[in-house]
């Protein structure tokens, strides 16, 4: 049964062919037996999610039917979930229990998804390798000495492992789409307000937003019907009426217009990935796509500009952690400053200070206008440049990473090399559009994506066009060995 995608899944449970019980139950025996080697969860809920499957079961037996209703999946470990703990990957959250469920979690809950747990993730999603957890680093299925991505590593470790057949992530600057790529999964970073934000714990608030994490396009679009929507607790939502993913995933390829930016393909790139992507892009031509270069001129201010507003927003979302009003709090502190100081030293780990001080510094008197009012200004021009782009293609496509995953530890010596593996995932955040990551073929064993942009409420665009690459390619197919 862990072989089967959301969408096989609830056709088995509309057949009968298995009760969600039964669903649950083997997936939790196979978490138990094989999560030891990737360290993808940090919690594991069964009495939870079993009373959720036995729940679901009563209701398809009451006639209730829904492709979400018996399903299991886990939630990253930055939703909160009442009554169970809700660490974000951190010393600082080590003991908190939310006291209420984030509207995705309710959502996906209402419409009878069975939570297995809560997955490992780069501490307050701050990492492109799920190195920084306080709880150790997710280990890639496919190769396990290599990272399988971040922040939402746990994520796609677990559903690449075939540990369960989907799960949530969050995406920042790329946080979804590149463990997806990493891991040969398909991943969707939805328009900035689609999803609600409430009781996500907050990164940088003006880029964070929660999305799906499956083996395929149809899976993705499956739990993202469950996820999108208006959220009035949510001063960012956005009321947006949700169309019917599913029921637009076949719609005829012919005609559309690929924009492929020359920027893309510079010297960073790894020229086996460059290979694979235009073979994508061979296939698509195929199914009747148009493709055209285009460019994003100001694509190159793309990794400073997001690194100066992403820690800025951060070190603003962490200061309430204190070890006063949230989190950690150090033994006998001396006087207040010695609680505040040493809470957050010992709380924190190395990349959250890291950024908490850059933020800090750009925000700080005599060098906001230098940094940070400068860094917006750079955004305002990345998202003319992708409004420019979408008046003459209906996507853009590109690779999701310029490497492949790489070994453990590799990295962690030069923190900026890490953050050049978001080189093409971080402008969709700072424009605020909808991207996805899909499996385009390997390098060395070890897995490439592409990446799809589309213009503002355009998932069923994206989630159409790699349905219509999955039925051609058998990419999304591929298993780890010894999963």
């Amino acid at each position: 049964m862990h072989q089967l995608t959301l969408a096989e899944i609830a056709r088995g449970l509309a057949d009968k062919k298995f009760s969600s019980e039964e669903l649950t139950k083997a997936l939790l025996a196979r978490i138990a037996q094989l999560d030891p080697q990737l360290n993808s969860f940090i919690s594991l809920t069964e009495e939870l999610a079993l009373s959720q499957a036995k729940a679901a079961d009563a209701r398809r037996a009451n006639g209730e039917d829904g492709a979400l209703l018996g399903a299991p999946i886990a939630h990253k470990d930055l939703f909160c979930t009442q009554g169970i703990r809700t660490s974000c990957g951190s010393k600082m959250l080590d003991n908190f229990k939310a006291p209420y469920d984030a509207t995705v979690v309710a959502k996906l809950a209402a419409a009878g998804a069975v939570t297995l747990g809560k997955t490992n993730m780069d501490e307050f999603a701050m990492g492109s390798a799920n190195e920084s957890s306080y709880y150790g680093a997710v280990k890639n299925p496919w190769n396990l000495e290599h990272v399988p991505g971040g922040s939402s590593g746990g994520s796609a470790a677990a559903v690449a492992a075939r540990l369960l057949p989907a799960a949530t992530g969050t995406d920042t600057g790329g946080s979804i789409r590149q463990p997806a790529a990493l891991t040969n999964l398909t991943g969707l970073k939805p328009t900035y307000g689609r999803v609600s934000r409430w009781g996500m714990i907050a990164y940088a608030s003006s880029l964070d937003q929660g999305g799906p994490l499956a083996r395929t396009a149809e899976d993705c679009a499956i739990l993202l019907q469950g996820m999108a929507g208006f959220d009035p607790n949510d001063s960012t939502s956005i009321d947006e009426p949700v169309p019917d993913y599913s029921a637009g995933l076949n719609g005829s390829l012919q005609g559309l217009r690929i924009g492929v930016p020359k920027e893309y393909f510079g010297a960073g790139l790894d020229p086996r990935i460059a290979e694979l992507i235009h073979n994508s892009v061979k296939e698509l031509e195929k199914l009747g796509a148009v493709v055209k270069e285009i460019s994003l001129p100001n694509m190159q201010h793309a990794i400073p500009a997001y690194y100066v507003i992403a820690p800025a927003e951060a070190s603003s979302n962490l200061s309430r952690f204190d070890g006063v009003r949230f989190g950690h709090r150090c033994e006998n502190p001396v006087n207040l400053s010695d609680l505040y100081k040493r809470s957050r030293g010992e709380g924190f780990g190395a990349e959250v200070q890291r950024r908490i001080m850059v933020g800090a510094y750009a925000l700080s008197a005599g060098y906001y206008d230098a940094y940070y009012l400068k860094a917006q200004k750079i955004r305002r021009l990345i998202k003319n440049d992708f409004m420019a782009a979408f008046n003459e293609v209906d996507i853009i496509l590109g690779p999701t990473t310029p490497n492949p995953a790489w070994k453990l530890g590799a990295k962690n010596s030069d923190p900026v090399a890490a953050y050049l593996e978001d080189v093409y995932t971080i402008t969709a955040n700072l424009a605020g559009l909808p991207g996805l990551s899909m499996p385009a073929g390997f390098v060395d064993g070890l897995p490439v994506g592409v990446q799809l942009l589309a213009p503002y409420f355009q998932e069923g665009r994206l989630l159409n066009v790699a349905h219509q690459y999955q039925l051609n390619t058998d990419w999304h197919t591929r298993t780890p060995t010894g999963f």
